[in-house]
């Protein structure tokens, strides 16, 4: 079972209109990749069992729409419904997306604290953002850093450093859609983009996507539906000194060795037969 979590960007900036078919808001663009992206995943045998959940850009409590109790058709009918209201508050609900991700993980045991790392005990999950990379903003003002609150009301936090688990990934869908015709074509490349998410997407082994274009759009969904999958993100960590390097006198040596090795048992076969 892999959870798919929706977060969407319900700012007040989200209500600007992209030159687009219909001139739609970048919120309906948000609501029909979203349906796009359920659509193509059904299509894959592995989608069984997947849960969806919808979070918003809004305070708690208001900001989950479809949790851990709602299925799908409560979650397609909560998007329909999704309105532009609020900031920008992107560190504060992605924070709180990971939270309700890891509620359960204490009481099921998944985290094994305390019994070594454990890959076949996972609960694969997969976090898309999709806003519009305006600034970021709260009640006091613009904010120019990308900070999530590390305090955590859930029992356990304290025992893992980041926010996140390792079976946890973050993708980014950002719509850089202007409202006139653009005048480069697209190269056929989505390039990263370069909000502050991007950092944050790379340390768990996700992406962003600049999107500028709907086709644009469709590609990166297909490419975030292959991204499904079941799956750890590790840090190796070199310990020790550099190992002494193979120079040339070294192989000779050991081309030799082995010579006179195979000339050893040559001789042998030679003596027993």
């Amino acid at each position: 079972m892999t959870i798919i979590v929706f977060l969407i960007d319900t700012s007040a900036s989200m209500n600007q209109r992209g030159y687009l078919g219909g001139r739609p808001t970048l919120l309906d663009v948000a609501k029909g990749a979203v349906e796009t992206f359920v659509k193509v995943r059904q299509r894959s045998p592995e989608s069984r069992g997947d849960r969806y959940m919808l979070m918003t850009f809004e305070d708690p409590p208001n900001n989950i729409k479809a949790g851990w109790k709602e299925n799908l058709a409560t979650f397609m009918n909560e998007l329909k419904n999704l309105q532009c209201q609020g900031m920008t508050m992107m560190g504060a609900a992605l924070k709180h997306a990971f939270d309700v991700l890891n509620i359960n993980r204490m009481q099921t045991g998944i985290d094994t604290y305390g019994q070594g790392r454990c890959p076949f005990f996972l609960e694969p999950s997969v976090i898309v953002v999709i806003t519009d990379g305006s600034k970021l903003s709260n009640t006091s003002g613009v904010q120019e850093d990308f900070n999530l609150p590390m305090h955590s009301p859930i029992p356990g936090s304290e025992m893992t450093r980041e926010p996140f688990r390792w079976d946890q990934r973050l993708f980014s869908l950002v719509l850089r859609m202007s409202g006139t015709p653009a005048l480069d074509r697209d190269t056929g490349l989505v390039p990263s983009d370069t909000s502050p998410i991007d950092a944050m997407c790379e340390v768990t082994g996700g992406r962003s996507y600049s999107i500028t274009s709907q086709r644009m759009l469709m590609q990166c969904i297909d490419s975030l539906v292959l991204k499904v999958q079941s799956g750890v993100v590790i840090n190796f960590e070199k310990i020790g000194p550099d190992p002494t390097p193979i120079t040339n006198e070294n192989s000779r040596e050991g081309s030799e060795d082995g010579e006179l090795e195979q000339e050893q048992r040559d001789w042998d076969k030679e003596v027993i037969n």
